[in-house]
């Protein structure tokens, strides 16, 4: 199996300074981090997804295209300078986007997905109709999002359709 780890949404906008700090944000860039470390180490190629809010919908209260809150955090570009960047604005990943692409270029079999927010972002790509091709990971503790419970209620209903891991039981 050829492996991709996609890191999705890690944004200035979900942290502290940010415009929607979320739960547990430094406790999963940490995870995140790591777990790009250890696909780095393993050869695993990394994608970084952004997303940029349509602002043809109007001003969202985040991830509005050319500010610093829709950056994607500088620890992840860092841990990943080479990492491709897929730009999204639906929270399915593979929406409209190169992801297909890029995977397909990789030749790619299995997603390690992580990121933020859980029971948006992280679950519509890791049960996207476009990933069934596709063995999927959610590395559980690689992601957050506004509270712990709702996290914990998101990882369970994922866990019938995808597998969930620790990134180091994976990578």
């Amino acid at each position: 199996m050829s492996k991709a780890l996609l890191v999705i949404d890690l944004q200035n906008d979900y942290f502290q300074e940010g415009r929607f700090p979320l739960w547990n944000d430094e406790g999963a860039l940490k995870n995140c981090v790591s777990a790009i470390e250890m696909a780095n180490s393993k050869k695993i190629p990394v994608i970084i997804i952004q997303h940029i809010a349509n602002s043809s919908k109007g001003i969202a209260p985040f991830f509005n295209e050319g500010t610093t809150g829709a950056d994607v955090h500088p620890r992840i570009l860092e841990a990943a300078p080479d990492a491709p960047v897929v730009v999204k604005e639906y929270a399915d990943s593979f929406l409209k986007t190169t992801l297909e692409e890029t995977l397909a270029r990789l030749g790619t079999t299995e997603l390690l997905v992580c990121g933020m927010m859980t029971q948006n972002c992280v679950t519509h790509t890791a049960i996207s109709k476009s990933a069934e091709k596709y063995v999927v990971t959610v590395l559980a503790d690689c992601c957050t999002t506004v509270s712990e419970m709702i996290h914990l209620i998101a990882l369970n209903a994922l866990s019938t359709r995808v597998t969930l891991a620790a990134s180091n039981d994976v990578l």
